[in-house]
């Protein structure tokens, strides 16, 4: 054996050539799951918002009325496909509805219109019971706006199953006591 021979083990441990590339090849599959973890929460956040504020603008637009129609709601959901772009509409559920608390505190439907999607209209005298407390008084009236997303993952491989955003606003009517729909 030559006097060489030995001395390869210590020079081998010693050489740093290369040493980044292996520091990479560690490090890069971490860095690529934070990074695509954080796509993947910015996606379903933006989802999130996007159907909250759709229900906060179907029932803002409603509240400003006097008077409503089928097709103005209908109208009114078009909007709200568009402000869920670019996110598939297809996956939006708009209900909007007004509800009048009685003379004995019962809060009722007096009419109800959904997108003909998950949320279908309620029917009339339907008694709501998750109202929150001390939004409105007896013989007072409000317009309900909700929304309802099924987000789906761009990786599906990660997250196999849609996640359901659900969205209620509540705004009282501006011009008058109680918005009337004609063909509701």
């Amino acid at each position: 054996m030559s006097p060489a021979a030995p001395k390869a083990p210590r020079r081998f441990w010693r050489d740093r050539r290369g040493a980044a590339a292996i520091e990479f090849a560690f490090i890069a599959p971490i860095m690529m799951l934070l990074y695509f973890g954080l796509v993947e929460f910015c996606q379903g956040y933006m989802a999130s918002r996007r159907a909250d504020h759709t229900a906060s603008i179907v029932a803002d637009l409603v509240a400003q009325s006097d008077a409503t129609s089928t097709q103005d709601l209908t109208q009114v959901f078009a909007i709200g496909d568009m402000i869920m772009r670019p996110f598939p509409s297809s996956e939006l559920s708009i209900r909007v509805s007004s509800v009048t608390r009685d003379d004995k505190g019962v809060a009722k439907i007096d009419w109800s219109r959904g997108n003909d999607k998950a949320l279908s209209a309620l029917g009339k005298n339907t008694v709501v019971t998750d109202l929150p407390a001390g939004l409105i008084e007896n013989e007072e009236s409000l317009i309900l706006g909700e929304t309802e997303f099924k987000y789906t993952s761009a990786f599906g491989q990660v997250i196999k199953t849609p996640i359901t955003f659900t969205r209620s606003y509540y705004l009282r009517p501006r011009t008058v006591n109680k918005v009337a729909c004609s063909n509701c």
